[in-house]
């Protein structure tokens, strides 16, 4: 981040040239840029599955159950970044919705695989297309850069990973929720 915080552009570029007068003064401005393209993001996915049961974390269990990625509930929770106990009360509000079901693994009777229900795999598929037209919308001012935007981006992030571990899923959402509400906190005190 630079040194002196720039202002925060106005709602939209103006015919006065303000909006370009602000993305010269954030040209170089790191965490502007990530955090308004991850705010806008949050925003989209929180409107596409913000209903389903467990929010983002119910959607992934979907995702995952619909894809067949994991053979069983302990993969599953590796696989996502979910403790096993909140996972498994994740998966009861998901059954009782009647998106996904438990059933025995072939490979162990003890253990259980979480499978998609066909409301599940419809629902899936779904809001995986709404995300994925949520991802185009955003990045649409690449337009043929999109692909190698983000396969940089994506080497940056597993980099940034190998720096700084997370430890699961969900941490970068919670993080920056807390990082959010400290400035929030300490405002209100002033």
């Amino acid at each position: 981040m630079p040194d002196a915080a720039a202002p925060a552009p106005s709602a939209g570029p103006s015919s006065d040239g303000g909006g370009q007068i602000a993305a010269e003064l954030l040209k170089n401005d790191f965490a502007w840029s990530l955090g308004v393209i991850m705010r806008r993001y949050l925003r989209a996915a929180d409107e596409i599955v913000g209903d389903v049961p467990g929010g983002p974390r119910g959607y992934q269990v979907i995702a995952s159950a619909s894809q067949h990625l994991a053979n069983n509930q302990g993969a599953m929770a590796a696989q996502l970044g979910i403790d096993r106990t909140v996972l498994t009360y994740l998966i009861d509000d998901l059954e009782a919705a009647g998106l996904v079901e438990r059933q025995p693994d072939p490979a162990d009777r003890r253990s259980r695989r979480v499978v998609a229900t066909e409301a599940g795999q419809a629902l899936w598929q779904d809001r995986h297309a709404a995300l994925a037209k949520a991802e185009t919308e955003i990045l649409a001012v690449l337009g043929q850069d999109r692909s190698a935007f983000k396969e940089l981006l994506q080497r940056v992030a597993l980099h940034a990973d190998q720096l700084d571990p997370m430890q699961n899923a969900c941490q970068v959402v919670e993080e920056l929720q807390e990082h959010e509400q400290g400035p929030r906190r300490r405002r209100r005190r002033s």
